[in-house]
């Protein structure tokens, strides 16, 4: 047990999970207190001591069942009843069960269809599944189709036909969780659950590169909203109250009148904290599409922790889109953005020289010492000048600015990039492909 436990930490570390020896010892002296007979409770045990974020939830959850899971079925059902012999037959009894919302039933259903389809009988060593052959052996993709076949000869319509579709489509869904968690169950008690953990997790949210991952973006907005209060309190220059300020002439002279005018004790005035301004410049092109979702939705977050965020979109020109961002529901925020901001005037590529430009002339006034300019984008300017200047001297009018970058640094001055040229008129431009890099920022920056 401890043995197993200590191999699912260091698992959890090798996926980017952060488990350190004092959450592995916390596990282990929690499960001193629990039934470990008990699946959920000690599954619910080592979660609580080994992770610290919801965000971390699913990978811990897969490679638990990894290294703590019962050894491989047999053949047919735990209840003792014959399993279906043909794929059909299966099929009917699976589709049955997921109609009937039978969660038990289609666990079990899925153990069988492991056992009989999943294992890959060309590969060498004959202990392999696969959890594409069950769902092609099975017809997996033709059950939704079938079922609203069914609704149609049953004459179901309306919101009842859609709400029957939704709950069966979940009901399927975790059927393919199921199947898939019996392949890797079934490799590991083989093979050993480390052949099956350098594969079975995903990238973490926090490693999602922006450019390129299909994100959750459910998942991908919780995990924003903390780092953006973050970056609200690095950026935000809030002063503590002094012990000694500014003396206050008119209380000190108001209070000396005790000791015949002299002015015996002196009194300061507190110091009012300082909360800035933000101005957020987006790259929203097809060439960041991915990225300029995400820094719309950082945006979004922000929002709530400045007393004054101005929010300005750009292509090839520039416009301010800060109203569209009042709305507490960010899809709605996004789609009225998309339908109104005029942010092409042009071929609809990007022109980072007209559109600085185009910002320095209508809101550069704005741009005070008070204010921190965040530009996010990849600084490819489709081979049009680049004009520099212009973003060199609203870095003079901030106090500061920072350009937030979601290319790797090789490929930075390749092709049509000029992030160097923007490089040297902030205070730094970084890196930032993923939560992980904009958590660094905000840290070692800020």
């Amino acid at each position: 047990m401890l043995q197993r436990l200590v191999d699912l930490s260091e698992a959890l570390r090798r996926a980017g999970v952060p488990v350190g020896l004092s959450e592995t010892a916390d596990a282990a002296a929690a499960v001193r207190h629990i039934d470990v007979g008990d699946k959920a409770s000690f599954r619910a045990a080592l979660a609580t001591s080994l992770i610290k974020t919801d965000a971390h939830r699913s990978a811990f959850d897969t490679l638990f069942e990894l290294y703590f899971s019962s050894a491989v079925r047999s053949e047919g059902s735990d209840d003792g009843t014959p399993a279906p012999t043909e794929a059909e037959q299966l099929t009917d009894a699976i589709m049955e069960a997921l109609v009937a919302g039978d969660a038990e039933a289609a666990r079990g259903l899925a153990r069988d269809a492991v056992g009989r389809f999943g294992r890959l009988d060309r590969s060498r060593s004959k202990d392999w599944y696969s959890n594409y052959e069950v769902e092609r052996a099975l017809g997996l993709n033709a059950l939704s189709a079938r079922f609203e076949r069914t609704l149609d000869s049953d004459g179901v319509t309306g919101l009842q036909r859609r709400l029957l579709i939704d709950e069966f489509e979940r009901n399927l869904q975790r059927f393919r969780t199921e199947t898939l968690t019996e392949t890797r169950r079934r490799v590991a008690a083989l093979r050993g659950p480390d052949a099956v953990a350098a594969y079975a997790v995903g990238p973490l949210p926090e490693d999602l590169n922006f450019l390129s991952a299909t994100a959750d973006m459910a998942e991908l907005k919780r995990a924003v909203r903390p780092l953006a209060r973050k970056l609200a309190t690095r950026i935000s220059m809030k002063r503590k109250r002094a012990a000694r300020g500014q003396v206050d002439i008119r209380k000190t002279i108001r209070h000396s009148l005790s000791t015949g005018g002299v002015p015996v004790d002196t009194f300061q005035r507190n110091r009012t904290p300082h909360r800035p301004e933000l101005f957020v410049l987006c790259d929203i092109s097809s060439s960041v599409a991915r990225f300029s979702r995400f820094s719309l939705m950082l945006t979004h977050a922000l929002a709530a922790q400045f007393s004054k965020v101005r929010s300005f979109a750009f292509v090839d020109r520039t416009d301010e889109v800060t109203h569209y961002f009042s709305d507490e529901d960010f899809s709605a925020a996004l789609a009225a953005m998309s339908a109104g901001a005029r942010v092409v005037g042009g071929d609809g590529h990007s022109d980072y020289g007209s559109a600085l430009e185009q910002f320095r002339e209508r809101y550069g006034s704005d741009v005070g010492p008070k204010a921190t300019l965040l530009v996010l984008g990849d600084a490819r300017t489709n081979y049009r000048d680049p004009r520099p200047d212009a973003l060199k001297e609203l870095h003079e009018r901030a106090h500061h600015t920072y350009w937030l970058n979601p290319e790797p640094k090789r490929d930075w001055d390749t092709g049509d990039s000029v992030a160097s040229r923007y490089a040297a008129e902030v205070d730094r431009m970084v890196e930032v492909r993923n939560l992980r890099q904009l958590e660094d920022f905000i840290a070692r920056t800020l």
